[in-house]
C-alpha cells in the first residue's frame, strides 16, 4: 500500500497544496488528511496509520509519502523515533517529496543510501535542536535586561508586561475561597455568591493556590 499524509495545524489552513503533490505523485496513493498540531504525534489519524494493532494502516513494505518533513512533525526528536519505528520496526519506507535525499524506498536494499537518509535527519535535528537552543538563550538575555514595572519585566520595546498576567479575583475573594476550603459552603454556593462559572472559579482557585 502507499499512504499520503497531509497534515495542517489548524482548521482554518488549506490541505489544498499538499493533496495536489501527493495526488500527483501517484494516482493509487491513499491519503490521510488531518488538522491537528505537529507539536507531538499525539494525533487520531496519525496514530490509526502508524500504531494500529488491527490490520489496518501501514504494514511492512507499505510505503508513507509526505510532502515535506515538518508535515509529519516539528519535534525532531520524536520525528526521530517516528522515523525509526516505522523503517525499523514496522519495517516500511518514508519519502518525503521536497528533500530526495529522505527516500528509504529507494536506499532499502542500499546500505550507503540508508545511511545517507540517517544522517540527513540527524543533521536536521541537530539544526533544529541547536536553533532552539540558541532562541531560549537569546529569549532569557533579552529577558535579564528588562526593566522592572511593579513587579514585572517589562519589554523595552513595547512597553508592556511579559509573562501570564495577573488573575483578576472578584470581590470577597478571600473571604468566600476560605470558607469554602473550611468546608462551611459549597462550592456551588461559592460560585453564586461571586457570580463566577464553574470553569472560571476552579481556574481563580488553581492560580490562587499556586
Amino acid at each position: 500500500m502507499m499512504y499520503g499524509y497531509a497534515r495542517v495545524s489548524t482548521k482554518e489552513q488549506n490541505l489544498e497544496r499538499q493533496l495536489e503533490q501527493l495526488k500527483a505523485f501517484s494516482a493509487d496513493i491513499k491519503i490521510i488528511e488531518e488538522k491537528e498540531s505537529g507539536k507531538n504525534f499525539n494525533r487520531p489519524k496519525y496514530q490509526l496509520l502508524v500504531h494500529n494493532d488491527l490490520d489496518m494502516g501501514l504494514r511492512a513494505g507499505d510505503l508513507l509519502v509526505i510532502c515535506s518533513l515538518d508535515r509529519l512533525g516539528r519535534n525532531y526528536t520524536e520525528i526521530k523515533q517516528e522515523w525509526d519505528y516505522i523503517t525499523n520496526t514496522l519495517k516500511a519506507n518514508i519519502k518525503v517529496l521536497d528533500m530526495p535525499l529522505l527516500d528509504t524506498s529507494i536506499s532499502k536494499d542500499n546500505l550507503d543510501g540508508r545511511f545517507i537518509a540517517d544522517l540527513v535527519l540527524q543533521i536536521l535535528s541537530y539544526t533544529a535542536e541547536k536553533e532552539r537552543e540558541n532562541t531560549r538563550k537569546r529569549q532569557a538575555q533579552g529577558i535579564a535586561v528588562m526593566p522592572v514595572v511593579n513587579g514585572k519585566k517589562v519589554s523595552s520595546k513595547t512597553g508592556n508586561p511579559i509573562g501570564r498576567p495577573n488573575a483578576e479575583y472578584p470581590d470577597k475573594w478571600t473571604e468566600i475561597y476560605s470558607n469554602w476550603r473550611s468546608g462551611n459552603i459549597t462550592a456551588t454556593a461559592a460560585m453564586e455568591i461571586l457570580e463566577l462559572k464553574r470553569t472560571t472559579f476552579y481556574k481563580l482557585v488553581k492560580s490562587y493556590e499556586a
